[in-house]
């Protein structure tokens, strides 16, 4: 089911690649967070008053949920079987990030900033560290 390895065409560095897994374990977790909490974590770790919206907010935040896990799996496939898509996987890690940021701060806030703003913060410099590491070929 899975394609031939091509981690022996990586030519970044190597914690690049293990920074990714890492990464992608990340993502999986508040994953099954979202899905396994009553509330997906929206009023208990977010904050958010669910009132009267609260069925459409908990099936919102375990829609994320679902595709946190996916791509968090994705992240741990590339990162320990498909290294050649390192790089491509942290341009797209960033782009999404940088999107959360984007709208979690300036386009759609509302004044109210969960955990998860914060750390896209934290990440986006992590990220293109790692993109620049992944994508520079070693020195010998």
């Amino acid at each position: 089911m899975l394609a031939p390895s091509t981690n022996d065409a990586y030519a970044g560095a190597p914690w690049a690649a293990h920074l990714l897994a890492i990464l992608g374990i990340l993502a999986i977790l508040p994953g099954i967070v979202h899905i396994a909490l009553p509330d997906g974590g929206a009023g208990t770790i977010a904050g958010i008053d669910l009132g009267a919206c609260r069925p459409a907010i908990v099936g919102c935040f375990a829609w994320a949920g679902a595709t946190q896990i996916v791509f968090g799996a994705t992240m741990l496939l590339v990162a320990l079987r498909y290294r050649s898509l390192v790089p491509t996987l942290y341009v797209l890690v960033l782009v999404e990030r940088g999107l959360h940021a984007l709208n979690g701060w300036v386009l759609k806030s509302s004044g109210h900033h969960p955990p998860e703003h914060y750390a896209v913060l934290v990440a986006l410099p992590i990220l293109l560290a790692g993109l620049v590491a992944s994508a520079r070929p070693r020195v010998a």
